[in-house]
């Protein structure tokens, strides 16, 4: 009884480990099982790349939008297909305003436990949206919820797909004012930076109304703001 017990306990734990290190593992930022993974770019210049995750949304991406061609920044939006598809008409917008377009999965589900014809449907779908929305360069992805295990890396880097994460999170506290956003963002940042903002819904006001902030105190500071692609091709 008592070997028995041993090695339940055994068991349990050494299940427990795995899946601690499936967690941290699946949420790496710049680490994966395959292909390119870029959570900032090595680089002595002063550009950082700014990039939305989610929508397009009618309430948040019309006033972004115009806030960014005021201020003269260009952002990257990686967009859900399921939302591209019925605000494509913003995704024209963001295309013809020479924003990046990314591809930020169909249905928004984590890609842990996953098929490979799940991946592939999700990352395909959108990808044909986004280039119904007119945008033409290379389609990054970036996992939704910075979730990836085996499958989602492997079909990327089969067909040459490069994952984009971050490096600067300053909304992952959902209580954070505007100010304890802008405030963090430029604190972090650095030549090669990729900022993560959430801006797209009722919930992340604050959000918004802190990238009238970053991106004025960051060109105060020398920044110049880059797609990631172009922050990519600037990598020494």
């Amino acid at each position: 009884m008592r070997k028995k017990l041993y090695i339940t306990i055994a068991v349990l734990v050494i299940a427990a480990a795995l899946l601690l290190f499936l967690r941290q593992f699946s949420s790496a930022r710049s680490f994966q099982a395959f292909g390119t993974i870029v959570d900032r770019v090595e680089t002595s210049r002063k550009i950082v790349a700014l990039t939305f995750d989610d929508g397009p949304t009618p309430e948040v991406t019309r006033p972004l939008l115009d806030l960014l061609e005021k201020e003269q920044v260009r952002a990257t939006f990686f967009v859900t297909g399921a939302e591209l598809e019925k605000q494509m008409n913003l995704g024209i917008r963001i295309a013809a305003m020479g924003h990046e377009l990314g591809n930020h999965s169909y249905s928004h589900t984590r890609m842990i436990f996953v098929t490979p014809s799940f991946v592939q449907s999700e990352i395909e779908r959108t990808d044909a949206l986004i280039r119904e929305a007119g945008y033409q360069n290379p389609i990054h992805f970036r996992p939704p919820y910075g979730k990836k295990l085996f499958v989602l890396p492997y079909y990327l880097s089969q067909n040459g797909r490069t994952t984009v994460t971050w490096d600067i999170e300053p909304d992952s506290n959902t209580r954070a004012t505007a100010g304890d956003i802008a405030r963090e963002a430029v604190e972090q940042t650095r030549p090669g930076s990729i900022i993560l903002l959430h801006v797209m819904y009722a919930n992340r006001v604050e959000s918004f109304k802190a990238v009238g902030k970053i991106t004025n105190d960051l060109k105060a500071n020398g920044y110049e703001f880059v797609t990631v692609s172009e922050l990519m091709s600037a990598a020494q």
